[in-house]
Parts: C-alpha cells; sequence; structure tokens
C-alpha cells in the first residue's frame, strides 16, 4: 500500500520502552503517551512498507529508500557503525539499489533489491546473512552471491532467513534451527539446508511453485502459486498442524483446514501462524497462551482452558480455525506473539501485550482483536510490526495538543488538512528482550 497524497503538513508520534531509539524520537526515555516525530528525514507520505525487528525498525520508500532507525549492537542497521541510532536514517549504502522488501530477524537484516537480489547485515554468529565468509558482525550490507536466481520474496526469522525465486525455489540458511533438527532426526543424516550458512535450495519442494514465504523463530513457510502451504521446522505449539515434534522436510498444510479455499497470504509469529484465503477469510493457529490466536481457547467438548488439560488445549490451536471480524482485512502483520490487521480502515491487535505494543493503554494480553481506538478511523493505513513492537502510519488522522488520544479528520484533495501520522507503537525494553528470548 504506497501512500501518495498530495503535499501536506506531516506528523509522527511515538510511545513505548525505547532503550535503543527505536522510536526514532532522538532520545532513548522511555515514552508512554504518543509524542511527536518531529525529526523524520525521509517523507511520511512516500512511505511504501514499515516493518522492525528485534529491537530495530525499518521503512522503505516509494524511491526504494532504506531508513532504519534501533538497536545497531550487531551492525544490523546496516550504517557502517555499531551505535544505536534514535531517529530514522538513509542506509546510504543501499543508494541506488531500490529496496524492494526488508526483513528483520533478531539481530540482522535482509533485504530484497529492486533487480531481484538479495543483501544482507548484521550478526552472523549463526550464518544467517547467508554469507559464510564473514566471521563477525556486517556493518554494510553485502550481496549474497550465491544466490544466483532472481528473488521474489524473503522472510527472516530469529536465526535464520529465507528466499523464494522467481522460478518457484525456495532457499534457506543460518544454523539457528540445526539442533533442535538434529535431535528431532535422532542421528540421521540431516537434508543439508539445515546446517547451511549460504543459501540451500529446500529438499522437499521440488515438485511445487513457491511465490511467497515467512518464518518463525524456529519453523518456515511456504506459499506456492496454487495456493498450498507447506511448513517445516519447529512444531511445539502445533504451528505445522501435525502431530509430529519436528518437521525435518517440508509438509503440505490440507486444505480442508482452510473450508479447502486456496491460501492468498499467509504471516508469522514466533509461534504462530496467520493465512487469508483469497475469498478474505483469516485463520490462525498455533501457540494461543498469550491471545496470539485473537480467539479463546476452548477445547471440542466445550470446556473453558482454566478447566482443560494443557495438551487438549494445545491439539485445539494447533487447527486453524477462522475469526470473522478480520474477513476481508486489507493488511495482516505478526510480531513475535502479537498481530495487527487493517480492517476497513480501522486497526485492530490482539496478543501478548505485557509491554503495550497492542497500543490500548494497558498492559493486559488481548484475546480478541479489538480497535486501536488511538488511530480511530484513517483513510489510509500502513501496518508493520517488530518481534516486541508495532508501528501504523496513518492518513488523515491528527493527534490533539496533548497527546491523550488521536481524531479522524478528512482529507480533501488539494487542501492542507491532509495529515500523516506515524505512530510507532513500539514497547521492546531490555527487559522485554530477555522476556522474548526465555519464551521460546
Amino acid at each position: 500500500s504506497h501512500l501518495e497524497p498530495p503535499a501536506a503538513a506531516v506528523r509522527g508520534a511515538a510511545r513505548g520502552a525505547n532503550s535503543y531509539g527505536q522510536l526514532g524520537l532522538g532520545h532513548k526515555e522511555d515514552v508512554l503517551v504518543p509524542q511527536s516525530l518531529k525529526d523524520v528525514s525521509c517523507k511520511c507520505q512516500d512511505i511504501r512498507s514499515i516493518t522492525g525487528g528485534g529491537g530495530h525498525s525499518a521503512v522503505i520508500t516509494g524511491a526504494g529508500e532504506l531508513f532504519v532507525c534501533g538497536h545497531n549492537k550487531e551492525g544490523q542497521l546496516g550504517l557502517n557503525h555499531t551505535e544505536n541510532v534514535l531517529c530514522f536514517t538513509l542506509c546510504a549504502a543501499l543508494s541506488g539499489f531500490c529496496v524492494q522488501e526488508v526483513a528483520c530477524g533478531w539481530d540482522f537484516t535482509i533485504i530484497l533489491g529492486g533487480a531481484g537480489f538479495v543483501l544482507s547485515c548484521g550478526s552472523n554468529a549463526f550464518g544467517q546473512l547467508g554469507v559464510p565468509q564473514i566471521s563477525g558482525p556486517c556493518l554494510i550490507p553485502q550481496k549474497i552471491e550465491s544466490l544466483k536466481e532472481k528473488v521474489v520474496g524473503i522472510a527472516a526469522g530469529l536465526r535464520h532467513a529465507l528466499a523464494a525465486t522467481e522460478s518457484g525455489l525456495v532457499f534457506q540458511w543460518g544454523t539457528g534451527m540445526a539442533s533442535r533438527a538434529k535431535r528431532a532426526h535422532q542421528g540421521k543424516t540431516l537434508p543439508l539446508f539445515w546446517t547451511a550458512k549460504e543459501p540451500c535450495e529446500i529438499k522437499g519442494l521440488e515438485d511445487v511453485k513457491a511465490k511467497r514465504v515467512a518464518a518463525g523463530s524456529y519453523h518456515c513457510v511456504s506459499l506456492t502459486g496454487e495456493g498450498h502451504l507447506y511448513v517445516w521446522g519447529s512444531n511445539k505449539h502445533g504451528q505445522l498442524v501435525s502431530k509430529e515434534i519436528f518437521l525435518v522436510e517440508p509438509k503440505k498444510i490440507d486444505t480442508q483446514f482452510f473450508s479447502h479455499e486456496k491460501i492468498g497470504a499467509v504471516w508469522s509469529g514466533w509461534t504462530h501462524l496467520v493465512a487469508q484465503t483469497e475469498t478474505g477469510k483469516v485463520f490462525t493457529w498455533g501457540r494461543a497462551d498469550y491471545g496470539q490466536l485473537g480467539r479463546h481457547a476452548v477445547v471440542p467438548d466445550g470446556q473453558e482452558t482454566c478447566t482443560a488439560s494443557e495438551q487438549s488445549v494445545k491439539l485445539f490451536c494447533n487447527i486453524p480455525i477462522s475469526l470473522s471480524c478480520l474477513n476481508g482485512a486489507s493488511q495482516i502483520a505478526c510480531g513475535s506473539e502479537h498481530n495487527l490487521a487493517v480492517v476497513g480502515g480501522c486497526c485492530f491487535s490482539w496478543g501478548w501485550n505485557e509491554h503495550g505494543m497492542c497500543g490500548d493503554g494497558t498492559e493486559a494480553n488481548i484475546h480478541v482483536p479489538k480497535p486501536v481506538k488511538a488511530l480511530g478511523y484513517a483513510e489510509q493505513i500502513l501496518i508493520g510490526c517488530g518481534a516486541g513492537h508495532s508501528l501504523a502510519l496513518c492518513q488523515n488522522s491528527t493527534l490533539d495538543s496533548g497527546h491523550q488520544k488521536s481524531y479522524v479528520r478528512r482529507w480533501k484533495h488539494g487542501t492542507s488538512s491532509g495529515l500523516l501520522l506515524l505512530y510507532l507503537y513500539i514497547t521492546m525494553s531490555m527487559r522485554c528482550t530477555c522476556q522474548l528470548l526465555l519464551k521460546l
């Protein structure tokens, strides 16, 4: 969703924990109520996509420029230094590359250029950059030369990455899941892609053509051109719809789970999945203890979660179930254990909210999607999530002078009343970082 209104006043706002400067406010003070983003290097009305990683945020403009801010200890911002960055800053090293997509892992970044090549920067401790000759952190994005085919989609997990090519192949690299795969395979020889530190073609997808990929903390997803989902990796929370605890090779999820409809898009949190069919139905499944699935966990016999056994609840949560309130959603984004969705010009949030990443003013987990009232209704909304933060770019909204709430003012062509607000509900603190890792 590329926002292209006429020239208009631009304001941004941010709130939440800010220990890495990921709010882009120019300081590291925690923010409990929205504050104006006064120093934005890029034009908000030209932003094409927004996303985040473990503690960093990334914005792509219509011109293909990449702006970044936040945690940079491993050089994941690609700015040729390791200092945290407090304001959104242009990644000058990518000048002329026309960035099409960016995927942020825990402490690394994968970048897809307009010509179909892939670059990476940040930590390479697990080979997640796909460039094995790099021993330490990579401070400037480096091209992954071994990816010879044109790439059309990328994804970043906790410490691994994926790429889908124009010809429909899927490549994987990064050893972050290798130890789990070895335990699951009981000493048998693993397919090479589990231990690869440079792109390696996935075994088991030779007869299908992938068009998109998604990644969780320790699992992978491929969406084919025929609308089918293939999954592999950890199934600890039922996210792979299988009885196996770990899938060493890709397995197709039966279409019966999606009312026999084709899947049009898929997103992944760390331990849960969200998919939308071509008719607009939205399904969720996987881990549910923080409200990630947007539905109260009730076992088939009608018992409430509190009275049911843990095993029976898990079995029920590994079945994709549709959320009627999200039918026709125009956008969806997943954080580690929380989600955002846009339905009819309204932004909904649900899931883990201990640090306020759902933007409802509380720290209570949200089990059913609810509107983010601070965003009100807007003609256009662009959303994105990091592991523990949420981002939304809204056209035709404005904050009141006290920064306590937002309201909508209709934007009229040719007037200056059209405002773009960049809300960054970013709540990743050092405490939150530790809790995220302990949750895996």
